[in-house]
């Protein structure tokens, strides 16, 4: 593909990096990024990912957007309250950049179709603030072998960690099993810090970039914890479980769970 005039001064300052370069930037161009949620993590993530010219940015979310949202989600507004979330960021980012097909599925994952939503898609990025969502994500990617970014926000500290199934940890080598219900609570009974989703998302779309462009370390085997109070960064190794569930050679969990997979307020 050749660059048009407008695409050369958009993304110039891509173009200009010797690790993107043009080539790099038609990689970027023709990525397909598959996005669970269109809440705290997902709004920053998908902002970076579409001003950089990912061509194709999948957003999966059936939930509409609320006033209480709209202290850290910042790709709805109030103009667009109660309007599907994937579809106010559909309109959002394809507003930002005619670059970029947005896809908006409007439904639940469940075990029956995260499988065909997934699969044509390189790479998902999971922003979802539930367990049972995050269980079922990473389990069928590591099936698919699709990487994976996850992050995760409470309060005021978030973590990432990105899965590159077969070379190194997935989800369950960090957390084997979900914790019981009401153990751990969502942001909604707990609350979080406005600015800090922007902070975790925006490293979601920094791996995300990574992969695609095939330059840098990404997260493998290691977790990556922001504290926002104390402006402190920890990485923390995380080796991949030889007897984990489901990605070890000898695995116990063959098939999809039958989780309910619904969004909890990110």
């Amino acid at each position: 593909m050749e660059f048009t005039e407008d695409q050369i001064q958009r993304y110039s300052r891509h173009i200009i990096l010797a690790e993107v370069g043009g080539k790099g930037q038609k990689k970027l161009l023709s990525a397909k990024v598959l996005m669970v949620g269109a809440g705290g993590l997902g709004c920053p993530a998908g902002f970076y990912l579409a001003a950089a010219g990912v061509g194709t940015i999948a957003i999966v979310d059936d939930d509409r957007v609320e006033l209480s949202n709209l202290q850290r989600q910042i790709a709805h507004s109030t103009k667009t309250l109660g309007m599907l979330k994937a579809d106010s960021a559909k309109q959002t980012f394809e507003s930002l950049n005619p670059d970029v097909n947005v896809v908006a599925i409007k439904g639940r994952l469940n075990k029956d179709n995260i499988l065909d939503i997934i699969r044509d898609y390189d790479i998902v990025v999971d922003g979802s603030d539930n367990f049972p969502t995050r269980y079922l994500v990473n389990d069928a990617c590591v099936f698919l072998k699709k990487p994976l970014v996850s992050g995760a926000i409470l309060r005021f500290e978030g973590q990432v960690t990105t899965v590159l199934p077969g070379d190194g940890h997935c989800y369950r080598c960090l957390f084997e099993v979900p914790p019981p219900p009401g153990l751990v609570p969502s942001c909604q009974e707990a609350g979080v810090l406005g600015v800090l989703p922007g902070v975790i998302g925006s490293l979601q779309a920094m791996e995300v970039l990574k992969l695609i462009l095939g330059k840098g370390q990404p997260l493998k085997n290691s977790l990556l914890i922001y504290d926002a109070l104390r402006a402190n960064f920890r990485k923390v190794k995380v080796p991949k479980n030889p007897e984990c569930p489901v990605c070890s050679e000898h695995p116990s969990i063959t098939e999809l769970q039958d989780y309910d997979a619904g969004y909890c307020q990110l």
